[in-house]
């Protein structure tokens, strides 16, 4: 074994080097009667057989449209069946989807679809406070690409479906094409477009599946977003490329429509960031509901508490949990935990390479690769890695190297085994009087305080130190929150001095991307006053 923080996964299972449309068609002959899709809050159904029809009928109904291979087709909708047709229909096609984030309003839509050059939009009508007809209305006169918009439960869906020839010929693909555009989160400036193809994307969701044992027989929940890759490739691809069965619990996160889905359709695997899965096991009847047939299920996006991980595993039934690492520039998992795997190595770890992938840490400053056992950026190439940003090759350029090795940005350190623990963003590591802190260690210690349900410790200004160390907390009990020296008892002895928090906020809630990741950089900016 090499002293190096490097590794690479090997495997006798060799890569896939279909395309999406060519991988669904094998699903839909070899599993014809079994169910692909099951939408729980309308009810309806789809076998395989029934799903392939669907997308295939949409396929036509783009081309009648006038969509070519290498066009834009946005959809800008919350998780519903059309959803999962129009990602299998654009990549029959060769067209490009591009997936935009419910969350966004008016300045930000008008941003992805100029930027892409989306020429025709799906859209969900409405949800919750967000009217998304109205908004593209405002921005339509100023996209000038954009020629059509279909509403998802309009008339305007149904006249789309009318369009479709009895048969239409696609153009021929290749796996490299682009299939996907998936909009990075950016913390400064306009988001960037991650382009994926068939061959990133596809065997991704494949390898995650095959990691975590998926056959026809699994039923996977899916409340996590299609919009990001969780729910469209981890989700729905792991599904169709192993002949699950995709169920769709709510349009956006419920921890009560969740568990009830799991019950109702005997789901075998349930998918969340760990804050979903602390809302689950925090609804007031959890002990109520029937959970018994989950066996596996992955939990991803950030760290997962030890005391959660407890709780899944044993209250849930998902004694085969797996936790993935990745990012949406690479399609996403590089990382996983395998089945097998002890609680430390699922709680401290975010598992070992993914088969056909490499993996180094280096230090940021030279690139050069780091001993095994110390602190560096994680690094990540194979064949997930994007084949850049849409449009924007300077960016490509300072994310990829001339190696194709994608910086990924996180502070990283690679065991003995290979296994490798993310100890913070390079941007969220706090610097305390010349002291590197990493955040990570220090809510995971905060865990176990009997008053605190959930931790999020970022950096704030200092005038002394630079930086000091901010806890913000949402308590167990509301009407019994910690207090900051309750807190900082609780670290004496036991965490370093420099370690323990300084301030303190108590809060119902944290701000998060739609994807269900903390946002900390808002946390730090609200708070950065004392």
């Amino acid at each position: 074994m090499t002293g190096l923080s490097y590794t690479h996964g090997t495997s006798g299972t060799v890569l896939l080097g279909d395309t999406i449309g060519a991988n669904l068609d094998r699903a839909v002959a070899t599993w014809p009667e079994r169910e692909a899709l099951v939408d729980v809050p309308s009810g309806r159904r789809w076998t395989y057989a029934q799903f392939g029809a669907d997308v295939d009928e949409l396929a036509r109904a783009l081309v009648a449209s006038g969509v070519a291979k290498g066009d834009r087709v946005g959809i800008w909708a919350v998780n519903c069946p059309e959803w999962v047709l129009v990602q299998y229909a654009t990549a029959r096609i060769g067209a490009i989807m591009v997936n935009i984030n419910p969350a966004y309003r008016t300045h930000e839509v008008e941003y992805v679809l100029n930027q892409a050059g989306v020429s025709l939009l799906f859209a969900s009508l409405s949800h919750k406070t967000s009217d998304y007809r109205a908004m593209v209305e405002e921005v339509r006169g100023r996209c000038p690409e954009l020629r059509e918009t279909v509403y998802i439960g309009d008339p305007s869906w149904a006249a789309l479906l009318g369009r479709a020839a009895p048969e239409a010929t696609y153009e021929p693909l290749s796996c490299d094409d682009p299939i996907n555009i998936q909009y990075t989160s950016g913390t400064t400036g306009f988001p960037k477009g991650a382009t994926l193809s068939h061959h990133n994307i596809l065997n991704n969701g494949y390898f995650v599946g095959e990691l975590i044992a998926y056959t026809e027989q699994d039923r996977i929940c899916i409340p996590v977003p299609f919009y990001h890759c969780f729910g469209m490739v981890m989700g729905n691809l792991a599904a169709t490329s192993h002949g699950a069965c995709m169920v769709i619990p709510a349009p956006s996160f419920d921890p009560k429509a969740t568990l009830e889905a799991v019950q109702q359709e005997r789901c075998t695997s349930l998918y969340g960031v760990p804050t979903m899965f602390i809302a689950e096991l925090n609804l007031p009847d959890f002990a109520t509901y029937d959970l018994t047939s989950l066996r596996t299920g992955i939990m991803a996006g950030s760290p997962c508490p030890v005391e959660v991980m407890k709780r899944v595993v044993a209250e849930m039934h998902m004694e085969q949990v797996s936790i993935c690492y990745g990012m949406t520039e690479t399609s996403p998992v590089s990382l996983q935990t395998r089945m097998e795997d002890d609680l430390e190595h699922r709680t401290g770890t975010v598992g070992r390479v993914l088969p056909h992938i490499e993996v180094k840490v280096v230090d940021p400053a030279t690139g050069v690769t780091q001993p095994r056992g110390e602190a560096g950026e994680l690094c990540t190439r194979g064949y997930s890695v994007m084949l850049g940003y849409w449009n924007e090759p300077e960016k490509t350029a300072e994310a990829v190297d001339p190696g194709r090795w994608m910086h990924t940005g996180d502070l990283a350190m690679m065991r003995d085994d290979g296994y490798v623990e993310i100890v913070g963003r390079i941007k969220d590591m706090i610097i305390r009087g010349g002291e590197n802190i990493y955040p990570r260690e220090i809510e995971e210690f905060l865990y176990g305080h009997p008053k605190i349900a959930d931790v999020q410790v970022v950096g704030v200004p200092h005038e002394k130190y630079g930086e000091e160390v901010l806890a913000c907390v949402i308590p167990r009990d509301p009407a019994d929150p910690p207090t900051l020296e309750e807190v900082r008892s609780f670290c004496e002895g036991r965490l370093a001095h420099y370690k323990v928090p300084s301030r303190m906020q108590v809060l119902e809630a944290f701000p998060m991307t739609v994807s269900g990741k903390v946002r900390k950089i808002e946390l730090r900016e609200k708070y950065s006053a004392p």
